[in-house]
C-alpha cells in the first residue's frame, strides 16, 4: 500500500510538474523570439486618418448581449465613436435579453441612429454620416453566443468583422490598427488583440485575475504567435475575416468555447492567425468570486469539449509535431485541477505512512519538484508583467494569492473538466458585470462551498502531519492548499448568505410597471434585489 501511495503522489506531482515546465517552455520562446515580437508588436502602418474611404473594406461590428443593463449604454457608446469611414461601417446589436436591457439598448441604438457622434479630430470629412447601426432581437436564445453571432453574420454587410462583448470599452482606432493586417496579406483570417483590465485595482482578486489573463496575452499568445504555433481568438477584442468564418464551419455551438472551436478549425483550413500586442482594448474583470467561478467553469468545461471534438483531427493533421504538441498543451490545461485535488487528497496519507526524506533527498527530488512546479510560474507571470512595463516584483507579491486561489478553484473546475468530458454543449452563463458604478444588479448563483471546505479541513490536516513527521518541504504546499480552499469558500459563502439576506429584505414587486416587464433570469443566475 506504501508503494502504491508514493507511485500515485509522485505520478500526480509529475503530470502537474509537466504542465509547470510547459510554462517554462513558453517563456523560453519568447526570449528565443524577441525579434519576431518585435515585428509583431510593431505591426502594420495604420490606416491613414484621411485615407478614401473607397480603398477600406466594409466592417461590421458585432456586439453580443444577454442583459447587460449596466454596461450596454457604455458599449454602445464607445463603439459608435470609432474612427472609420461611416459609409463602411455597420454596427449589430445582437441581444438576447430577457430584462430591461432590450428597451435600453433598442432606446440607445434609435439616439444613436438620430444623432451619430461626431468622428475623432482629423478625420476626412467624407468619412461622416448617420450611423449604420441596427437592432437584432432573437426570441429564443439557440446556440447563445454562437447562435447570435451566427444569426448576425448571415445578414453582415461588411468582409471583416469585429466583436465586442459588452464589459469591453473599444479605443477609437481599434479599426484602423487591425484592418491593415487583412488587406495586406488576403490568408489572415483573424487578427486579436490584447486585453487590458479597467478595475484591476479594485481588489487582491481582481489583481489576481489581471494577472492571469496577462500571462495569457502576454506570454501565451505572444509565443503561440512569434513560434507559428496555433493560438485563439478570444472570444472579444478580435477582428475575422468573413470568409475565413464561413469557409472553416462558421460559429457552432456543441462546445462553451465557439472561439477556441471555430480558431482551430479556421488555422487547420490553411488561415493565418495574427497577435496584436499593443493594441489593447480594457474591459471588465469579475468582481465577486462566484461570478469568476462561473466564468472559469464554462472556459473550463468549453475547452475539454473542444478537445474532445478536434483532437483526433488536430494529431492526424499535417501540422509539425511542435505545433501538435502545442495543441496539446493549449486544449488540456484545465486537466492540471483534478490532479490538484487528487495531490491535496493524497499528501496526507503520504505524509503520514511515507517516512521524512533525509537532507540528501529533499534536495535531490523534493527541491526539483518544488522548483518545477512554482519556478515556472513565477518566470512565467513575471515576464507577463515586464512584458507591459510593470515590474516582475509586483508579479512575485501577487503569486502566492493566485496559487492560493487556483487551488480554490480546482474542486469546482474539476466538476468543469468531468461535465465536460460527458457531455458536449450545456447552457452558456454569461459573466455579470457591475459597470463603472459597481452595481449589483446581476449576480451570479452558487452552492455553498461544501467540498471546499472539507478539503480545506483536510489540507489543515496535512500542515499539521507535515510538522509533525518532519516533512519540511511538503509544508507550505498544505499551507497553500489550505489557504487556498479556506479563502474561495469564505468569499463563496459570504456572497451567497448576502444574496439571501438581500432576496428576503427585498419590497414584493408592485402590481403597477412597465407594459413589457422582464421575464425570469437563468436557473443559474437571478437579478439582484
Amino acid at each position: 500500500m506504501q508503494a502504491a501511495l508514493c507511485f500515485a503522489y509522485f505520478a500526480v506531482l509529475l503530470l502537474l510538474a509537466m504542465y509547470g515546465l510547459h510554462r517554462s517552455h513558453l517563456v523560453l520562446t519568447c526570449l528565443r523570439l524577441q525579434k519576431k515580437l518585435k515585428q509583431l508588436r510593431d505591426g502594420v502602418p495604420a490606416v491613414e486618418m484621411d485615407a478614401d474611404p473607397e480603398s477600406l473594406p466594409k466592417v461590421t461590428i458585432q456586439l453580443p448581449l444577454y442583459n447587460e443593463a449596466t454596461v450596454v449604454a457604455r458599449l454602445l457608446e464607445a463603439t459608435a465613436k470609432m474612427a472609420y469611414p461611416r459609409s463602411k461601417l455597420e454596427i449589430q446589436v445582437l441581444d438576447d435579453s430577457t430584462d430591461e436591457s432590450r428597451q435600453m439598448a433598442r432606446a440607445k441604438v434609435q439616439h444613436l441612429r438620430r444623432e451619430s457622434p461626431a468622428l475623432p479630430e482629423g478625420t476626412r470629412a467624407d468619412w461622416a454620416g448617420e450611423l449604420d447601426i441596427a437592432y437584432v432581437h432573437r426570441v429564443d436564445r439557440t446556440g447563445y453566443k454562437a447562435g447570435a453571432l451566427d444569426a448576425g453574420l448571415a445578414v453582415a454587410k461588411g468582409e471583416l468583422i469585429a466583436i465586442f462583448d459588452a464589459d469591453f470599452i473599444p479605443g477609437d482606432r481599434f479599426l484602423l490598427q487591425l484592418v491593415p493586417h487583412f488587406t495586406r496579406d488576403p490568408k489572415v483570417g483573424m487578427v486579436q488583440a490584447r486585453w487590458g483590465h479597467m478595475n484591476r485595482e479594485m481588489s487582491l482578486l481582481t489583481r489576481v485575475q489581471a494577472l492571469m489573463l496577462d500571462g495569457h496575452h502576454l506570454v501565451e499568445n505572444r509565443a503561440r504567435a512569434a513560434a507559428g504555433w496555433l493560438f485563439n481568438f478570444s472570444g472579444t477584442g478580435g477582428m475575422w475575416r468573413k470568409e475565413a468564418i464561413q469557409t472553416s464551419g462558421g460559429w457552432q455551438h456543441d462546445t462553451l468555447t465557439e472561439d477556441l472551436d471555430l480558431s482551430y478549425r479556421a488555422q487547420l483550413a490553411g488561415w493565418k492567425f495574427v497577435y496584436r500586442e499593443d493594441v489593447v482594448t480594457p474591459a471588465e474583470l469579475p468582481e465577486d468570486v462566484s461570478a469568476f467561478r462561473a466564468q472559469q467553469y464554462r472556459w473550463a468545461k468549453g475547452t475539454v469539449q473542444t478537445a474532445r471534438k478536434l483532437m483526433k483531427r488536430v494529431m492526424t493533421s499535417d501540422l509539425t509535431l511542435t505545433q501538435r504538441v502545442e495543441a496539446f498543451f493549449h486544449m488540456t490545461p484545465h486537466f492540471a485541477y483534478p490532479l490538484m485535488v487528487i495531490l491535496s487528497v493524497l499528501l496526507l496519507p503520504a505524509l503520514i505512512l511515507m517516512p521524512a526524506t533525509n537532507p540528501r533527498t529533499m534536495l535531490l527530488i523534493d527541491l526539483p519538484l518544488c522548483i518545477g512546479t512554482t519556478g515556472s510560474l513565477s518566470a512565467f507571470y513575471a515576464m507577463a508583467e515586464s512584458a507591459q512595463g510593470r515590474r516582475r516584483l509586483s508579479a512575485l507579491k501577487t503569486l502566492p494569492a493566485l496559487l492560493a486561489l487556483g487551488a480554490g478553484l480546482a474542486p469546482h473546475l474539476t466538476k468543469a473538466v468531468g461535465e465536460g468530458l460527458r457531455s458536449m454543449a450545456g447552457e452558456f452563463i454569461r459573466t455579470p458585470k457591475h459597470g463603472s458604478n459597481h452595481s449589483h444588479r446581476y449576480r451570479a448563483r452558487a452552492e455553498m462551498p461544501t467540498t471546499e471546505i472539507g478539503l480545506a479541513l483536510v489540507s489543515f490536516a496535512s500542515v499539521v502531519a507535515s510538522i509533525e513527521t518532519g516533512h519540511w518541504f511538503a509544508t507550505p504546499f498544505a499551507m497553500l492548499f489550505t489557504f487556498g480552499y479556506g479563502y474561495v469558500a469564505s468569499l463563496v459563502a459570504s456572497e451567497q448568505l448576502a444574496r439571501r439576506r438581500a432576496a428576503r429584505l427585498a419590497p414584493a414587486p408592485s402590481s403597477e410597471g412597465d407594459s413589457l416587464a422582464p421575464a425570469a433570469p437563468a436557473a443559474s443566475e437571478e437579478l439582484a434585489a
